[in-house]
């Protein structure tokens, strides 16, 4: 019986494809591990300081334990500042919402007038997300003084260029049928905007709106290191005089009103979701 004769495989050729692909991510990988290099140089980053350190933060956390909890000195204004805190974080997020929402729909390609009104709210949604929250506290702080008004004007300014530029890319990614129809029964660009494009994404908005209620809540935190109020103001104040048992006291209290917080906010999105 005749053996099998065996069957020549050609080899198959490289996909020239895959092969630019291969080189392009090998590019990029060895881009990265360069930059990373010039970043861990640039950054001094030496994770030998912290087993250096570790004397003088064990002396730290000695201090910082046990927490003051005397009422009238420490723990009774910790929880009237933090209440501050929650404030200036609740006006920051709903006075910003009116200037938010007018540049989302200006700042929509779906909903813009007009592309020179595009481009220009664009802009400021670009300038009042790039300045942080920080710098907008510093300038306000100068303007009006220390306290949290400051710290309201700051969330405002940076709390619409955030929203507003979310909401407009949540109006441009909504279903455009209903827009269309009623631009087929000769509604006005305004009228579209209120009676179709707002509506369609009202779940986005409030989602993303309670998102950035909690990040404000954290923000305010940061603010009151500047001057601008709220219980920042006394971590600060605590961090300065060496008092680091107060100050564990005051960042008890922020952590549990960011949980708090945390769980309203998780409740309120699972019932606009059900």
């Amino acid at each position: 019986m005749r053996a099998a004769t065996p069957v020549r495989r050609l080899p198959v050729p490289t996909s020239r494809r895959r092969m630019a692909r291969n080189s392009v991510t090998a590019t990029a990988v060895v881009v990265l591990v360069v930059l990373h290099v010039i970043a861990l140089e640039s950054t001094d980053f030496e994770p030998a300081l912290l087993v250096d350190g570790a004397q003088g933060m064990g002396r730290f956390l000695a201090e910082a334990f046990p927490p003051d909890l005397n009422w009238e000195k420490v723990l009774k204004p910790s929880l009237e500042a933090t209440l501050v805190t929650l404030w200036i974080g609740l006006l920051g997020t709903t006075l910003s919402i009116p200037t938010a929402l007018l540049l989302a729909a200006f700042a929509s390609e779906t909903t813009t007038p007009h592309p020179v009104v595009y481009q220009a709210s664009r802009a400021i949604l670009s300038f009042f997300r790039a300045v942080p929250d920080v710098v907008f506290a510093l300038i306000f702080v100068t303007a009006v003084g220390l306290g949290p008004f400051a710290g309201v004007l700051a969330l405002i300014c940076h709390n619409t260029g955030v929203m507003g530029k979310l909401w407009a890319e949540a109006m441009e990614e909504s279903d455009q049928g209903p827009v269309q129809a009623l631009s087929s029964a000769g509604a006005s660009k305004l009228q579209q905007t209120f009676h179709a494009s707002i509506p369609l994404v009202i779940p986005q908005f409030v989602g993303l709106l309670l998102y950035r209620f909690d990040v404000n809540v954290r923000s305010s935190l940061v603010l009151g290191l500047v001057g601008a109020g709220g219980v920042g103001l006394l971590i600060n104040q605590a961090i300065k005089s060496f008092q680091f048992d107060q100050m564990l006291t005051h960042i008890i209290v922020v952590l549990i009103l960011i949980i708090v917080v945390d769980q309203a906010s998780a409740l309120i999105r699972r019932r606009l979701a059900a």
